[in-house]
């Protein structure tokens, strides 16, 4: 059978809506698509309004997925303000997600064709990193990612390494411990490579050394994806019991409306959905 996918289109004021039926006109193969939240045209919502629209369709999107109506959800991007006017008081989808699926302990993963990364920690300041990395914490994400490695991509014995937080991997501890005292004992643990500096780890990961890369915080994973694969990159919940993927990028307000939103990231959003639904259909 052909897996269904459900899209939600995102804040309505936003590109969603339009990169997800620029892609409807052709999608990719081998899926039924059902597609969740108003029927244009939407006119002068508040924020509040916005929010409000895209957390209906994402509870819907969820509890069709749980009643295995879908195999997968493809969520087009949201304003995380509008969401919390709302009531909807997440750091952002990956952990609202978490919350709907039973609290179920997951993963960020940024996706390319050449580089698989996974954020240890995600929507924080920079400066509550260092006390947020916690060994069990790294420990939890390089476990969850092996798992979905061998599960949804097929690979049997998952290479992974552990992305340094410090600059030079802390050099003995001049420039900071979290490297020998957390990262390392965790990429021990895992059977991981690392902690390898951050200079270096994801040009390795490219070349083919590493199935993924733990990255310790938010913008250093991102920056890697971004540079390798900007325009088309993915973002994948990892540990939920549904597929969910989403396109790598915000809702563009600035664009929004002017049909000249680039879908390149949503079309590959949406193909890797299938892929993975094919792929783990039946398990």
């Amino acid at each position: 059978m052909r897996p269904r996918i459900a899209i939600t289109l995102g804040d309505p004021r936003g590109i969603g809506p339009e990169v997800v039926a620029k892609v409807m006109q052709d999608p990719p193969e081998g899926a039924d698509y059902v597609v969740l939240g108003p029927e244009p045209p939407i006119a002068d919502l508040s924020a509040e309004e916005a929010g409000r629209i895209v957390g209906q369709s994402v509870e819907e999107a969820v509890a069709l997925a749980m009643r295995g109506e879908v195999q997968a959800i493809v969520t087009a991007p949201a304003e995380k303000k509008a969401l919390h006017l709302a009531g909807y008081r997440y750091p952002g989808h990956t952990e609202w997600l978490a919350h709907l699926a039973g609290d179920v302990p997951v993963a960020m993963m940024l996706v390319s064709d050449r580089l698989r990364v996974v954020l240890v920690t995600t929507h924080l300041p920079l400066r509550d990193v260092p006390q947020a990395l916690t060994t069990e914490r790294v420990l939890s994400a390089g476990r969850i990612t092996a798992k979905a490695l061998k599960e949804w991509w097929g690979i049997e014995q998952p290479r992974l390494a552990v992305c340094a937080l410090n600059p030079h991997v802390g050099e003995d501890g001049l420039f900071g411990d979290e490297d020998r005292t957390i990262l390392e004992p965790a990429a021990r643990q895992l059977g991981a490579a690392g902690p390898l500096s951050a200079d270096t780890v994801f040009v390795r990961a490219m070349r083919g050394e590493f199935d993924a890369v733990l990255a310790p915080y938010h913008d250093v994973g991102m920056t890697a994806i971004k540079v390798a694969s900007f325009g088309s990159g993915v973002n994948v919940t990892l540990g939920l019991p549904f597929i969910r993927t989403s396109p790598d990028h915000g809702t563009a307000f600035d664009i929004a409306g002017k049909g000249i939103a680039d879908p390149s990231s949503m079309r590959e959003a949406m193909r890797l959905a299938v892929e993975l639904a094919k792929r783990t259909r039946g398990r």
